[in-house]
């Protein structure tokens, strides 16, 4: 996926959320080698999200991108934020934001997984 895919996917991702009442803490928060796309919060709730976009279905569904290993190194970087952040005893949850466009549709595909992992 380019850089610019990539960037587009995370600003229909932010707008995704920010429309559905959540707040934007975060975006593209990195500890070490990993990643957390978003992160956001809404009534008290902490939520890590990973976004995966895919022009098409060929190669599989956006969120079968997020494989163990990417889920493992997602909590990492989360343990990292909470303590950088003084965050101890806050509610979190993982959820992944799979967005495909299809050349078909006028409109990109959103389906929000909370609490995938």
């Amino acid at each position: 996926m380019s850089r610019h895919f990539g960037a587009l996917a995370e600003d229909l991702a932010e707008e995704y959320f920010s429309d559905r009442g959540y707040r934007v803490l975060e975006r593209n928060f990195r500890h070490g080698p990993g990643e957390i796309d978003l992160i956001l919060e809404k009534d008290g709730l902490l939520v890590f999200a990973e976004v995966k976009a895919r022009r098409s279905k060929k190669y599989g569904l956006p969120q079968e991108a997020v494989t163990p290993a990417k889920q493992k190194t997602i909590r990492r970087v989360a343990e990292a934020y909470m303590l950088r952040k003084k965050k101890a005893g806050v509610s979190v949850r993982f959820d992944v934001l799979a967005i495909t466009f299809e050349k078909d549709r006028a409109e990109p595909f959103f389906e929000h997984i909370p609490y995938a992992f």
